[in-house]
């Protein structure tokens, strides 16, 4: 859909440069980029960088940049595109079989709401009016809205970008002991979160690494996981309300 978009606007100007952000680079991101066949740039970015410079905090968020190279609308929640004239598909039935683990994760993102309306229609009107567009906001605002840290939240963020170190040298114990920090400084980064668990293999085969949640054996090393956490702060919080 995000490809979709891109060829259907680019002859305005617009581009679309998409970025994967995992501590294991090519290996974690490669089949994805591979699969969707981009046309625009994909970029990987193993230690996150882009989340630090510029407030992401869960996937997929978007950050507009104009011609200027100026940003006009900081890191927020980036819905995929609504398709044109198509209802929502009707929920599709797992196959008799599917491990537990995955139905609870499927019941509860199906509760996840966006509003992918609003935004594109908003993207649509900024690509066509650049500047004169009322979602481009003014720096002031660039500004208000792009998440200072304070003191402990900086730290949070020095602690995932040891931990993120630690698992390129495959030191986990220390990757897990930075990680923890991390969430426990900035609890409502998501991208902290997902990228800590996702590196937990639980069960056996080559889709190990995305059974992402504690295991039979109860050595799970986090104090939650994706389901535990979205019961716990409500899917309807999972991302931050669209403002105009």
């Amino acid at each position: 859909m995000w490809q979709a978009l891109r060829e259907e606007l680019a002859p305005q100007g617009f581009e679309l440069v998409t970025v994967g952000m995992d501590t294991l680079g090519a290996a974690g991101c490669r089949a994805a980029i591979e699969a969707a066949k981009p046309s625009h740039p994909s970029l990987i970015d193993q230690h996150h960088v882009l989340a630090d410079l510029f407030g992401v905090i869960n996937i997929p968020n978007s950050i507009w940049i104009d011609e200027d190279g100026m940003i006009v609308r900081p890191a927020e929640a980036a819905p995929p595109p609504p398709i044109p004239g198509s209802a929502p598909p009707p929920p599709m039935e797992l196959p008799p079989g599917t491990p537990t683990r995955l139905r609870e994760m499927r019941a509860e993102a199906m509760k996840i709401t966006t509003n992918a309306e609003d935004y594109h229609r908003a993207l649509r009107d900024w690509v066509a009016k650049g500047k004169d567009s009322e979602f481009a906001l003014d720096p002031q605002a660039v500004i208000s809205r792009s998440r200072p840290r304070n003191e402990s939240q900086a730290m949070g963020h020095a602690h995932f970008e040891l931990a993120t170190h630690f698992v390129t040298q495959g030191k986990r114990d220390l990757a897990i002991k930075h990680f923890r920090a991390a969430h426990a400084l900035v609890p409502d980064n998501w991208t902290f979160r997902r990228q800590a668990w996702s590196l937990e293999p639980v069960g056996d085969g080559p889709m190990a690494r995305f059974w992402q949640g504690p295991g039979p054996d109860g050595d799970w090393p986090y104090e939650g996981d994706w389901v535990q956490d979205i019961r716990r702060e409500g899917a309807e919080n999972y991302y931050e309300p669209w403002q105009p």
